[in-house]
């Protein structure tokens, strides 16, 4: 039955981001509850045991973000997801599964179904569930896909208040004229791709375009992802891009048309050895909450391909890339970066467009074009 909760007193009326939470634990649903209920930045609108509950409160409680477990009894996530997104199309779904490979292909399952992003949950049966990482993570994504939804909306004031600011959200806000860098005129030697909030969603869609145009370079990418979801993920854009994709191996060296996607926990860096690139896996501690992260790999392509780096910077989260990007431009490397349009989250590309970062801002569908065209003035 639904669970509905009373309005935050604190919260700033018609701003507040309005939550439902649907999960089949009565236990997860009480902590996240509590999570979002303690913030005035949130409205709880009601908790429910499974899809189909939420879906017969969903036009009475009108949430602008809906947390929806996959797994769940009567009705599971995959099955409400589209009637979810077909009743109320200016609602926002985060998914959440299972850290598991069953949990990955239904979590990416979801991205192809509308789903904006995923949750991988913490074994609640551990006692691993309420972390702190899985805390801030879960509020992130409320916040900056929520922040989205009242903008579109016309329902947030054009700086919100700091409680909703997020990494991510203050990324996006407005600094002004973006300036440009100049792309460089050396021959294209590697890609490095780096994403997260959307960004599984946008590879596939860019490697589909890609795939055939790749053959002489290598592709290394870092997308915010967990162990088991990468390598999940390097299958599907093998799929997409049809190329060898996989996750990278620790002293592997890098092969023209592969793509080597970092594997979920670790950093993935670079390393000369004599004409040989290798890839060097760190078990280094999180760089902007992030492990994998864009900025380390971002670093070591700069200090390896200097001019000639093609970097792209996909939808995200925060700011990361931004700074490693900066690194790739300053050694005379290029730097695209999707526009906002196209973004789920407009965080780490806007970070870095509004850096002074980038060569040139790009919606999604014009990068692979763009790429390509960079690619045969190599051939020529």
């Amino acid at each position: 039955m639904p669970q509905p909760s009373s309005p935050p007193a604190t919260a700033t009326p018609g701003t507040a981001i309005r939550v439902m939470v649907v999960d089949d634990s009565v236990f997860v649903r009480g902590i996240i509850a509590r999570w979002l209920s303690d913030d005035p930045a949130f409205e709880l609108v009601g908790t429910y045991s499974n899809g189909k509950a939420a879906l017969g409160d969903l036009e009475r409680v009108q949430p602008d973000v809906v947390i929806l477990d996959l797994e769940m009894p009567e009705m599971d996530g995959l099955t409400a997801l589209p009637l979810i997104l077909k009743q109320r199309r200016n609602t926002t779904v985060i998914v959440a599964s299972a850290l598991s490979r069953r949990g990955a292909e239904i979590s990416l399952k979801a991205l192809t179904l509308g789903a904006a992003d995923y949750l991988p949950k913490p074994d609640a049966t551990k006692g691993t569930f309420a972390t702190d990482d899985f805390k801030r993570e879960l509020m992130e994504k409320v916040r900056s896909l929520g922040l989205k939804v009242l903008r579109q909306a016309g329902r947030a004031p054009a700086l919100p208040p700091p409680s909703l600011q997020p990494q991510a959200a203050a990324a996006s806000l407005p600094r002004g004229p973006i300036r440009l860098r100049p792309y460089s005129a050396s021959d294209i030697s590697l890609i490095a791709v780096g994403s997260s909030t959307g960004g599984p969603q946008a590879l596939t869609r860019l490697f589909a375009v890609l795939g055939p145009y790749i053959e002489r370079i290598p592709v290394v990418i870092t997308q915010h992802m967990p162990a088991t979801f990468t390598a999940l993920l390097a299958e599907h854009v093998s799929r997409a891009a049809g190329r060898q994709a996989a996750e990278g191996q620790e002293g592997e060296a890098l092969r023209a048309g592969h793509i080597y996607i970092a594997p979920g926990g670790k950093h993935m860096l670079l390393e000369r050895d004599g004409p040989r690139t290798l890839i060097r896996l760190s078990d280094g501690p999180p760089v902007n909450f992030c492990k994998p992260a864009v900025d380390p790999m971002f670093d070591t392509v700069a200090q390896i391909y200097r001019r000639n780096a093609l970097a792209l910077v996909l939808t995200g989260m925060g700011s990361d890339g931004a700074r490693g990007a900066g690194l790739i431009a300053d050694a005379g490397g290029s730097v695209i970066v999707q526009d906002e349009e196209t973004s789920v989250v407009w965080g780490m590309p806007g970070a870095t467009a509004h850096a002074g970062n980038a060569s040139e801002v790009l919606p999604l569908q014009a990068i692979g074009p763009k790429v390509i065209a960079m690619l045969a003035r190599r051939r020529g």
